[in-house]
This record gives C-alpha cells, sequence and structure tokens, in this order.
C-alpha cells in the first residue's frame, strides 16, 4: 500500500494510491470508521491496526482525486524526529577522505526543511553551495527501546525516497553538520510512504540520483555500512523510538561537492531520487525570494 498525506481546499489528510496518479481520500472512504485517524502519524500510532483500517477503507472504491488536483506533504508532514545517517556507504566516505567509524555518524534535521515531492527545493541566499543527496528513507510505525536487530525490521511501518539537500559551506563551518543540513526547504522527501509488507527486502533494491537528466549517483542499498537493524537498534537505546521518526540512511558516492568540476544545484535543475520497489521523488530548484 502506497499512502500520501495532501491538502486539498484548505484541508489536509492521508490517501491511498491506486495507481501513480490516482487515490482514495481515506476521510471519504471511512466514515463509519471514527476510530480511523486523519493524519499519517495517527495511523501510525495505530500499528497494524491502523494500517488494515486504512487499506479496508480503500478496498473496492474508485479514485477521489489526482495527484494533480491537490497539494502533496511530505509522507510524514510531521515527523517527531528526523535522524539522517552521515557516511553510511564505504565509496561516499571513501570521495570525502573520512575515515572508517564502529559506530553511525548521526545529525537531525527539522520538518521546516522538508518540502514535498513535486514541490521546490530553495537555493538560500546565504550560499550557491546547494548540493543533492538522494538517500533510503525509513519511517518508523511502533514505539521501541532497546530494540536489538534482530527485531528491528517489526519496527518499520514501511519506506520512501529523500534528498537530503546540503549547503555544504555552512555545513563545514565547524564539524558539526547540523547548519548546513538544515537550510529552509532544503530537504526532499516522497512522494509517498510505501508500506513494509510490499518491500520485503530493502537490500535487494538500486537508489539513482539524476540531475536535469543526468544520472550522478547509483547504488545498491545492500552496501550501505550501517544496515537498517543496526541503525534501529542503535537509535532505540539513545531513546524510545516512535511512531512517524524518519530515518534517512545515507547517501552513496557522486555527490556535486566532491565532482571535477563541481556540481551544485542551480535554479532551473530537476532532481530526481529513485528507488527502485519504491518510487521516484521529483524536485525542482529556484532561487530564495
Amino acid at each position: 500500500m502506497r499512502l500520501i498525506s495532501y491538502e486539498h481546499q484548505g484541508a489536509s489528510g492521508v490517501g491511498v494510491m491506486l495507481d501513480n496518479e490516482r487515490f482514495v481520500a481515506l476521510s471519504k472512504a471511512a466514515p463509519d470508521l471514527p476510530s480511523l485517524p486523519s493524519t499519517m502519524r495517527g495511523i501510525l500510532a495505530l500499528g497494524e491496526d491502523g494500517l488494515a483500517k486504512a487499506k479496508a477503507a480503500a478496498e473496492g472504491r474508485e479514485a477521489d482525486h489526482k495527484l494533480a488536483d491537490v497539494t502533496l506533504l511530505p509522507p510524514i508532514p510531521d515527523p517527531p524526529a528526523i535522524w539522517c545517517v552521515g557516511i553510511n556507504y564505504a565509496d561516499h566516505r571513501e570521495e570525502t577522505g573520512r575515515a572508517p567509524t564502529s559506530e553511525p555518524t548521526l545529525f537531525m534535521r527539522i520538518p521546516a526543511s522538508q518540502v514535498a515531492h513535486g514541490d521546490a527545493i530553495i537555493r538560500p541566499k546565504a550560499s550557491h553551495q546547494l548540493d543533492y543527496e538522494g538517500e533510503l528513507a525509513v519511517v518508523i510505525g511502533r514505539t521501541g527501546r532497546h530494540i536489538p536487530q534482530s527485531e528491528a525490521m517489526s519496527h518499520v511501518a514501511g519506506y520512501s525516497c529523500y534528498n537530503d539537500g546540503s549547503v555544504r559551506d555552512w555545513q563545514r563551518h565547524t564539524s558539526q553538520f547540523g547548519p548546513g543540513k538544515n537550510f529552509h526547504r532544503t530537504g526532499g522527501f516522497g512522494p509517498w510512504l510505501l508500506t513494509a509488507d510490499e518491500l520485503p527486502n530493502p537490500y535487494e533494491q538500486s537508489l539513482i540520483t539524476r540531475v536535469s537528466g543526468e544520472e550522478l549517483q547509483r547504488t545498491t542499498i545492500d552496501l550501505m555500512v550501517f544496515k537498517i537493524e543496526k541503525l534501529i537498534e542503535y537509535l532505540s537505546t539513545i531513546y524510545p523510538l516512535n511512531p512517524g521518526d524518519v530515518i534517512s540512511t545515507g547517501t552513496p558516492a557522486g555527490v556535486g561537492w566532491k565532482r571535477d568540476p563541481q556540481r551544485w544545484l542551480v535554479p532551473g535543475d530537476t532532481v530526481k531520487v529513485e528507488i527502485t520497489g519504491v518510487g521516484t521523488l521529483v524536485n525542482t530548484v529556484i532561487d530564495e525570494a
């Protein structure tokens, strides 16, 4: 099942995709299910029961809307936490010259730094060193603390595509990544949440990033250094993971910063992050007004 968050005529909702263009609005499909929440986080908080209700509510219905008729939001518009993993592919570590680490390199993003599929990423006034980073996003669906790797995947609600847009000179002001990773509306997230049952083995998938039609990144997810199970174990040792938490699992080699010549994103570019079996996130680039 592919779930979207959207706005239509001033109201927000959750939809179940029927194909790549049309979806069922759960607010219209489930009038007899008052217990079904109207937000993605609310549905995920009900666990498997929430996803089962959403699927049942949409079965056998005609489409209520087309994507072109609504405004998409990030799949989780208000995540409790957005964790990003740095240097999580060996080829990216090598191109940046960083040494291997025994534990994951982590930083956080804020929701205001995100945009949805089809929306524009903003190149800020403060810098023209805006870079792309195609990544697989993992969304948590079940609360857990001290989760062993053997149980980690049972806490995953689903997957999406992420572009961890980075303002490189601000990222390198100090040893802390945070400033360059949190500029307003620089990170793409979407187009939808693909539930975990539809992708039983994410490690079989490929990740490809294209900028204005040119392929600049390609990897297979199995080349991730710290696998999803390790990331969930590690993060859940710090605090209880919650439904709607997002883990963006890192980018492979090929970022614009390390190309010769460097390839920064400029207004008019279109960035496509494709993950086979999941979907394709598309964002244009504009200048800050």
